[in-house]
């Protein structure tokens, strides 16, 4: 049987190779972004509750309207931005999904996105299964931060989508007030959408603030908005996240959502709806990870590799220079097979590899994996 293949440079995304080379090879996995930590036993008896009192049939196709209510609380309260939970909310199965619908709405044969990168795996190929063209703007080297005049060169009459992230996997760092000024001054007055992911909103460290589009009265006309539960609550095998955004916008994002998916599961919406009432279920993730990242880095000081600054995520970049010349996936490979640790090497996040010899590690895992992880690295 003969076929062209849609993304025929795509293969397996590194996170599930990690993860099956780690397995195969008994490693601590520091690679793929999951806990190994349970969830709220709260929340495992609320879907439960659920399950068995028998909300096992379909949801609404937009989401229950408890869990979109309860979402419109948070970004009120969060960003003082108002979004009516019937029409601006729709719960999807993940941030991905949500991420491939709003591309497969919006974005038509040559139209452009402007992506940024080092960038997660998941937004180019969505874009080019759709005809669309990437745009790469590569965040500055130093510090990961946006070059505003890279994207103002790059803009033009086929420019449709701006994709940002942040906090931003992989690098950790965030967006500041400055950058949502200059997207604003950016997209003022063009047809040009804004995708913003921000699944990891609620883990922002050192009492820096997580500057959501929805906090910009002009950003929040012409943005979507994707998060995820999977990274709030612990359970990112749950696969619910939302999409927030204006109702015309809305309209058009329902029509594909609703052919790809149509709901998403009924009773653990109805859990997190329940479980999300108590604020401190979100606002203390901030503390949680912060003794996390700031405890691995305790652990690893003495180590050779050499921490960047994360201000927010799970992961924690380290540069390896001091401990061999290996490219960035050589090294990782062979931490997994040989030392029986597992990473994700940077290199993958850039459209044409560019290898900086760094190394993402997750810091979202038990104290005693971080411990025994920390005892290799600190051997290398």
């Amino acid at each position: 049987m003969q076929f062209s293949s849609k993304l025929p440079k795509v293969g397996t995304t590194i996170f599930t190779t990690m993860s099956a080379l780690a397995k195969e090879h008994q490693a601590i996995n520091l690679s793929q972004g999951f806990p190994d930590f349970s969830c709220s036993q709260e929340l495992i008896s609320l879907a439960n509750h659920y399950i068995k009192n028998n909300f096992n049939q379909y949801a609404p196709m937009p989401g229950v309207i408890e869990l979109r209510e309860r979402i419109a609380e948070i970004i009120q309260t969060c960003y003082n931005s108002i979004y009516h939970p019937d029409s601006e909310i729709t719960i999807t199965a993940g941030a991905t999904q949500a991420i491939y619908t709003t591309i497969a709405a919006f974005i038509k044969s040559n139209d452009e996105v402007i992506v940024f990168e080092p960038a997660y795996d998941c937004y180019a190929p969505a874009i080019e299964i759709n005809g669309g063209i990437v745009v790469y703007s590569q965040l500055n080297n130093d510090d990961f931060s946006i070059n505003w005049d890279d994207v103002k060169n790059k803009i033009n009459e086929r420019t449709k989508a701006i994709i940002i992230n942040s906090p931003h996997n992989p690098s950790g760092t965030i967006i500041t007030k400055n950058d949502i000024q200059n997207l604003e001054n950016l997209v003022s007055g063009k047809n040009i959408i804004v995708i913003s992911d921000e699944v990891y909103e609620h883990m922002v460290f050192d009492g820096l603030k997580h500057y959501s589009v929805a906090s910009s009265k002009l950003l929040r006309n012409q943005s979507i908005i994707i998060s995820s539960f999977g990274k709030t609550v612990h359970a990112t095998g749950w696969k619910i996240g939302y999409v927030a955004a204006t109702k015309e916008l809305m309209v058009e994002f329902r029509k594909v959502h609703q052919f790809l998916v149509f709901a998403v599961n009924h009773p653990l919406q109805l859990a997190l709806a329940d479980f999300l009432k108590n604020s401190s279920n979100y606002n203390d993730l901030k503390q949680f990870y912060q003794q996390k990242r700031d405890y691995f880095l305790k652990l690893t000081k003495n180590s050779r590799l050499i921490p960047l600054k994360t201000s927010g995520t799970y992961f924690q970049l380290m540069n390896f220079k001091n401990i061999s010349q290996e490219s960035d996936t050589e090294m990782a490979i062979r931490l997994t097979k040989e030392k029986k640790i597992a990473t994700i090497p940077l290199s993958v996040f850039y459209s044409q590899k560019k290898d900086d010899q760094l190394l993402r590690f997750c810091f979202a895992k038990k104290d005693e994996t971080l411990e025994k992880a920390a005892e290799i690295i600190c051997q290398l």
